[in-house]
């Protein structure tokens, strides 16, 4: 049993003023595996008078010794690449398919924001005057639990890089990454403060970062209704916001895709993270001409891939994170019967020879028409839907048909055609024939799927404001 009972203030562990204390489950078999004692309103004052204090003499420091703190953070992380990976699977049920990437990107994301920061210019010339790009203050981070220390690394290095101080609140159903994290982090010697981190709950911790006048800027990433309910307690002391948030990503096969390439493609981007993934391609718009010959395909495909025990190599989809997200996903395939859709593979339940845990059956659905629910809100598992079209104009609309324009995929032999329609996507991120991430460019969403960019010089800009000198 794991015991977790403190929480990262002002450069050192300490016993939260919170005593709630949450369980934590191993998600492959249900069961209780720990606890964590959870952070309060106080801790959260506390930790925000910390970062306000270490806020002055951090805001001015050199970008050189910006970059060897970043540097010395990346190599106390990369170190704990093996810890990282076990918490990864024990908490969270990664796949390997998944959890190595999850316990290499946390050092990762540290690296390409160390190669942001030596690019970035922090002073430019604008006609008569010159633009200093100024650090906000002190920056609450709150991270969810589909990556919770890739988010983490990947926030704070761009909050440090920018100049400013940190709080971060990570998802309380995470804490053994947190733990690994916090203690690498600690490692690298930063000046007390100038980071903080404290598990608690959004309604408390979440909603002090939120609303306090010395929190600056917000950085979150996690559902649609929690960013809205940010925004509202942003307003009153205008804090800058950066939001990444749901998506219902639609991936276009083209009538002249090649299905040998696009189908095993098709499949990654819809049970990536076991389907736990706000990019999650999981509209798969097909053309009318080719619908049973693609139906046929990914029925084929879906059926085999294995949901099961993390720790099997040949597992492709993990568990759900927690019972209730196993039942909401439960739901949302009924929910898909009910209201008329096929099904052509999966379902609900659990999969054969799973008793215990929270597994989904794959699941793929046919006559799926784009206002159904199963097309329309944010499932977070395993469940594709597909939707047939006439033409690459109806193919375009049925795309940006949706609350949402987090990320969007391409498939076609064509690639001029491809990309034509790529520019017509409303999405923050259109890959074209391929998965691929670009860490140098800027990531997040149109319309309900968030506010602002992270990534590159456009993550650390979004701990800035400009400033104008003339004379």
């Amino acid at each position: 049993m794991h015991h977790i009972e403190q929480i990262f203030i002002n450069g050192e562990f300490v016993i939260p003023h919170g005593t709630e204390r949450f369980d934590l489950y191993n998600p492959a078999t249900a069961q209780v595996m720990g606890q964590v004692r959870l952070a309060d309103e106080v801790d959260a004052e506390r930790a925000i008078a910390a970062a306000k204090a270490a806020f002055p003499a951090w805001s001015q420091t050199s970008k050189q010794a910006r970059i060897a703190a970043l540097k010395r953070m990346h190599a106390a992380v990369a170190v704990r690449h093996d810890d990282l990976l076990a918490a990864v699977i024990e908490e969270y049920g990664a796949p390997a398919s998944r959890s190595a990437w999850m316990a290499s990107y946390p050092a990762d994301v540290i690296a390409q924001a160390i190669e942001a920061l030596e690019a970035f210019e922090f002073e430019k010339t604008a006609g008569a005057a010159t633009v200093q790009m100024t650090p906000l203050g002190v920056a609450g981070l709150i991270t969810p639990w589909n990556s919770d220390a890739g988010f983490i690394c990947g926030k704070l290095a761009a909050a440090l890089a920018a100049g400013c101080t940190a709080v971060i609140k990570p998802s309380e159903m995470s804490a053994l990454q947190t733990r690994v994290i916090t203690e690498a982090l600690r490692d690298a010697a930063l000046p007390p403060g100038v980071f903080n981190i404290i598990t608690g709950r959004g309604e408390t911790v979440g909603e002090i970062l939120s609303r306090h006048p010395d929190v600056a800027k917000i950085s979150f990433t996690g559902s649609t209704n929690t960013g809205k309910a940010i925004l509202r307690n942003a307003a009153e002391s205008f804090k800058r916001v950066t939001l990444e948030l749901g998506g219902k990503s639609p991936t276009i096969l083209l009538d002249d895709v090649d299905l040998k390439l696009a189908i095993p493609r098709v499949i990654q981007a819809g049970f990536m993270n076991s389907g736990q993934a706000c990019v999650a391609g999981t509209r798969i718009l097909v053309p009318l001409s080719r619908k049973v010959e693609i139906e046929e395909a990914l029925a084929l495909a879906v059926t085999g891939v294995k949901s099961g025990d993390p720790r099997d190599n040949a597992t492709d989809v993990g568990p759900m994170v927690s019972e209730k997200q196993w039942q909401r996903v439960q739901g949302y395939i009924r929910k898909g019967i009910e209201e008329g859709a096929r099904l052509l593979a999966g379902g609900e339940g659990r999969p054969a020879g799973t008793q215990h845990g929270w597994f989904v059956r794959p699941t793929l659905f046919t006559e799926v028409s784009n206002q159904m629910t199963i097309a329309r809100e944010e499932i977070f598992g395993p469940v594709l839907c597909i939707i047939p079209y006439q033409d690459e104009a109806e193919a375009i609309a049925i795309a940006n048909d949706t609350e949402y324009g987090l990320s969007a995929l391409v498939l076609g032999r064509d690639v001029e055609c491809a990309r034509r329609v790529a520019q017509q996507i409303l999405s923050g991120r259109v890959l074209v024939n391929t998965l691929a991430h670009e860490p140098k460019a800027p990531f997040g969403g149109f319309k309900h799927s968030g506010v602002g960019r992270e990534m590159g010089e456009w993550g650390i800009g979004a701990f800035m404001e400009p400033k104008s000198i003339l004379g």
